[in-house]
């Protein structure tokens, strides 16, 4: 469906990743997806992350490093399932592509549910500066509370 985006190199690769991205929000297939385009520029940024050698797809290597770094390791075994579950081309890795489709919810597999996980244990981004003034409504504290503080 989606053509394969041939990476040689890191400028190139963003490149053929941002036209596989267009692809995908041209085809429709994923129009009930809430914040489709974010998501897409979070997922080509995840896949750059793991694809180490800019190759364009994700090898076992690759995967079993990530996984590492995850602090989920696996097995050579165990990996090759996992690629296997979702690779389409019979290469034995991930092309961005299929990185997307699972990630999208195409393919239900293992990998998926370990990156969204990661995905979501993220640090939410810490409020920075100087807090805003609260007064004791802000704070939750009732007039008759606040005779009784001071």
């Amino acid at each position: 469906i989606y053509k394969q985006a041939v990476v040689s190199t890191q400028s190139t690769g963003e490149e053929a990743l941002d036209d596989i991205n267009k692809q995908f929000l041209a085809s429709g297939t994923y129009d009930d997806v809430e914040d489709l385009e974010e998501r897409l520029v979070q997922y080509k940024a995840q896949f750059i992350r793991f694809d180490l050698d800019c190759s364009g797809d994700i090898d076992e290597m690759e995967m079993k490093q990530m996984l590492e770094k995850l602090e989920q390791p696996k097995t050579h075994l165990e990996i090759r399932k996992m690629i296997q579950q979702v690779d389409t081309t019979d290469k034995g890795t991930i092309a961005y592509p299929d990185f997307l489709i699972m990630m999208l919810g195409g393919k239900n597999s293992v990998l998926r549910m370990i990156l969204l996980f990661e995905e979501k244990a993220k640090p939410k981004p810490k409020p920075t500066g100087i807090a805003k003034k609260m007064s004791l409504h802000d704070l939750g504290i009732r007039p008759e509370m606040a005779q009784h503080l001071g």
